[in-house]
């Protein structure tokens, strides 16, 4: 497994597939790691350059018991993908992610968008605002508050029973009424999320103050000269219950240049639930 150059003392953990002048660089979500594009990466290394890394903190990228705000924020993980991608010298690789790999892409790509060709991502997605706080988001992002009691730790950390059961119930809520959790991939996901210190590493990211609700309680809409300027396609599930698609309506106010494109039938996990779908938009940004 290669490991990139470390930055800020992470090294990331990358798989690479296919050649070309067409990078694209994948981004997982929570609770997943690399894997999650293991039905896309084949749709799109034919033509092009594909490198889908572990985050900082998940999979067999390092993991530190370091200040999470310092060290797994969304800067500090964008830092981490912006020199993965100077390494491998990609030029301007389309960067595509979805939950937290959604929202680091953002980030790379409002801090250097000189290295971006283009974004394809999913929710989360800026514009939600204290609409997190109603009722039926807030019986959904319990678990965000949750990740910043020690107690999530005490239950959890270092128990690979009691991980499967609590990453299952998020592969089982969050995805879309035909989709049906993979043993074997959960299989894989407590192998990497059930040993000493994983657990606590992945969720560095929310106690970083980095989940949904930190970020769209503090934000405010930019001026038009300070919104990300990369091209962005944003796929929007039907049935994401953390992301409604009426918290779709503000895109234009973050975004100089967006699509909108809504996806039906699937859930949260998109680049698994529809791989295809997920896969066709990046090569069309690709070419783009």
């Amino acid at each position: 497994m290669p490991r990139g150059e470390a930055v800020d003392g992470f090294r990331l953990a990358y798989e690479r597939f296919g050649s070309g002048d067409k990078p694209v660089v994948l981004l997982h979500g929570w609770p997943g790691d690399r894997t999650d594009y293991r039905y896309v990466v084949p749709l799109l290394s034919g033509t092009c350059d594909v490198v889908v890394p572990d985050l900082r903190g998940f999979g067999e990228s390092d993991k530190h018991a370091a200040d999470p705000t310092d060290q797994y924020s969304a800067a500090a993980q964008a830092r981490s993908v912006v020199g993965l991608v100077r390494e491998l010298g990609l030029e301007r690789p389309v960067l595509a992610g979805y939950d937290i790999g959604s929202r680091i892409a953002q980030a790379v790509a409002q801090e250097h968008p000189e290295l971006v060709r283009a974004l394809v991502v999913t929710p989360p997605l800026p514009g939600i605002g204290r609409r997190i706080l109603d009722p039926q988001a807030q019986r959904e992002f319990w678990y965000q508050s949750f990740h910043q009691l020690t107690l999530a730790e005490e239950l959890l950390d270092g128990k690979p029973q009691a991980v499967r059961e609590y990453l299952r119930h998020f592969w089982s809520h969050w995805s879309g009424p035909s989709f049906t959790p993979d043993d074997a991939a959960l299989d894989h996901l407590v192998s990497v999320y059930g040993a000493p210190g994983a657990f606590t590493a992945s969720i560095g990211w929310y106690r970083a103050g980095a989940g949904s609700v930190a970020r769209s309680l503090g934000e405010t809409a930019p001026a038009r000269q300070d919104r990300t300027s990369v091209p962005t396609t944003v796929l929007w599930p039907e049935h994401d219950p953390l992301f409604p698609r009426d918290w779709s309506d503000r895109l234009a106010d973050f975004f100089s240049d967006v699509t909108l494109r809504l996806i039906d039938g699937v859930g949260h996990f998109a680049p698994v639930e529809c791989p295809d779908r997920f896969a066709a938009a990046i090569s069309e940004a690709v070419s783009g």
